[in-house]
């Protein structure tokens, strides 16, 4: 598990392969991360967009970015929290995801929450360094 707090807001995230859905012979890679974003501070939040970095093994970065999570852009009162999962492929068998949350508080006052930088590993795959 991966966490990381900004601004009182803790992010945690845990990605897993997909190995049903993957097909390493075709370099086909799957993983699901579920996400809880946890509300630790004292004001009312809603999540607006989030900006993702997706890279894989050889270094290709993809972002995406758009409005909410998972169709919903979730309002946190102090101590609620919002768990989602969603799915990720790549081309290789490992790679790495970040990225951050643009949040809105009830007063209108916006700000940006980290999203812990976390790998995805297949099980089947030995990394090599350099």
């Amino acid at each position: 598990m991966y966490d990381k707090v900004t601004h009182d807001i803790k992010v945690s995230v845990e990605p897993v392969f997909l190995e049903d859905r993957s097909s390493p012979e075709e370099d086909y890679f799957v993983w699901a991360y579920t996400i809880e974003i946890e509300n630790l501070g004292k004001n009312t939040v809603q999540l607006i967009t989030r900006s993702w970095q997706i890279a894989d093994a050889h270094g290709q970065i993809q972002d995406v970015n758009g409005p909410g999570v998972v169709g919903e852009q979730p309002i946190l009162s102090p101590g609620q929290s919002f768990r989602y999962t969603s799915g990720a492929p790549l081309s290789t068998p490992s790679g790495m995801m970040m990225g951050s949350y643009q949040m809105e508080t009830d007063a209108g006052e916006c700000f940006d929450v980290e999203i812990p930088a976390f790998s995805l590993d297949c099980p089947y795959h030995t990394a090599k360094l350099n």
